[in-house]
């Protein structure tokens, strides 16, 4: 039997010669499963969640004259995922992985059936409120990320995560075109059109749930919670930590705070960017199936599995830079080469690469730098100030649009990634280094 010793998590290194825990058969074994299921359950959730970037919006815009209120209600979704990551993250803590993430579709198939019954009745409440718990799914999609770190080797924990990641293509790419299929399925239930996308979504969204609440056991999370305790001497498990406290942590450490800055930057440039996107090319005189190929193809570059391994190889940090440079290039291209069609699926790619190359090294980077006990929550703490400073850039980049053009925009960028490097330069050399595995 495995014997353990003190390990530096954050560094992927152990005291000695004495093998991580992550490397021992039985582990390995239940970390490959887990992994096989989290990606059945990320693709169809995020088939489920995919109709809220097309159907969602039409329906939206049928229930609610307003455009302030419609505007309300579009928001919803990304508040919605910030107001139930902590809570997701405190109940990963406590009860596991299959419980949380369950419980996460469980809510995002609730908000479909709110948004089913919004198109019936045409209630703008339901609406709004079913945006929101729609939300639940995408709180509960970047919370399976972190789910396929928890029993992978430190020097493995980018491609893991990536991999996860990478499988939400699938669902992002398909899910905005459960239009048609939804109208057959509107027909045949005697629904209104747009309701049918919403049935298939919550269909969707249980089977996620399902799959992780029957088949994800033992759970990843309470197997690295006990063996954690062992190794690192925590006295329990389980730990809790209010918000505050925990993003106070967060924020004294160098290279936590950087990771954060990171993560929550790098996803606000591209929401403030991608969200004028279409209505940018739209008044230029694109089609809607230019459109919506440029917004694929900005799919694919969020998505790009390589960028895990970079991380592994490289470090996350080099990986975050590289990511931020890729920004100011996705901005150069449209200031300075023009805004016709082929500069603008160049920009869209690099910009969801750039996004990337971001959230994923800076989302491995934070949560393995702060204390074992806290690590969870802090995941729930970094997914909520995502979402919610991407509301509020979501929301403001239609004034600023307004008011400095899709170059303004751009421009903004270049200096969200100048502030990211900023802060990368003030942390010590070690940091830039990639984690090496340690030998048995």
């Amino acid at each position: 039997m495995a014997s353990f010793a003190p390990q530096n998590d954050a560094e992927g290194k152990v005291e000695g010669d004495v093998a991580p825990w992550q490397s021992t058969p039985a582990i390995i074994a239940q970390q490959r499963r887990a992994v096989r299921l989290l990606i059945f359950a990320q693709i169809f959730g995020s088939f489920g969640m995919g109709a809220s970037a097309s159907v969602g919006v039409l329906l939206v815009e049928s229930v609610i004259d307003s455009e302030a209120l419609a505007g309300l209600a579009r928001t919803s979704l990304t508040l919605g995922a910030a107001l139930l990551g902590v809570p997701l993250a405190y109940l990963a803590a406590n009860k596991g992985r299959r419980i949380s993430l369950s419980v996460g579709w469980l809510l995002g198939a609730m908000g479909s059936a709110s948004l089913i019954l919004a198109a019936i009745a045409s209630n703008p409440v339901l609406v709004i409120a079913g945006m929101t718990l729609f939300g639940a799914g995408t709180a509960a999609g970047l919370q399976t990320r972190f789910s396929a770190t928890d029993l992978a080797l430190p020097a493995r924990r980018g491609r893991t995560l990536s991999i996860v990641v990478w499988s939400s293509m699938f669902g992002s790419v398909l899910g905005p075109n459960l239009g048609v299929p939804g109208e057959y399925v509107a027909g045949w239930l005697g629904l209104p059109p747009l309701a049918g996308a919403f049935v298939i979504a919550a269909t969707m969204l249980l089977i996620a749930g399902l799959i992780l609440f029957v088949w994800l056991r033992p759970d990843p999370l309470l197997t690295a919670q006990s063996h954690q305790a062992v190794v690192v001497g925590i006295p329990g498990a389980k730990k809790r930590g209010s918000f505050p406290l925990v993003l106070s942590t967060i924020w004294k450490l160098p290279v936590a705070r950087f990771a954060l800055i990171a993560v929550v930057v790098s996803h606000v440039s591209m929401v403030s960017l991608m969200t004028m996107t279409p209505v940018h090319m739209q008044h230029n005189g694109a089609s809607i199936s230019i459109i919506g190929i440029t917004i694929s193809i900005h799919v694919l570059g969020m998505f790009a599995p390589i960028v895990g391994y970079a991380s592994d190889k490289l470090g996350p940090t080099t990986v975050i830079i590289g990511g931020q440079v890729i920004f100011v290039g996705s901005a150069l291209t449209v200031i300075l080469l023009g805004q016709d069609t082929i500069h603008m699926m160049v920009t869209l790619f690099l910009l969801g690469l750039g996004w990337s190359c971001g959230t994923v090294p800076g989302s491995i980077l934070v949560s393995s730098s702060v204390p074992p006990e806290i690590r969870v929550p802090t995941q729930g703490v970094v997914d909520t100030l995502m979402n919610s400073i991407a509301a509020l850039a979501a929301f403001a980049s239609g004034p600023a649009f307004v008011l400095l053009g899709f170059e303004g925009l751009a421009a903004g960028v270049v200096i969200l990634a100048a502030l990211v490097g900023a802060v990368a330069f003030t942390l010590p050399r070690s940091v830039w280094r990639p984690v090496r595995p340690t030998a048995a």
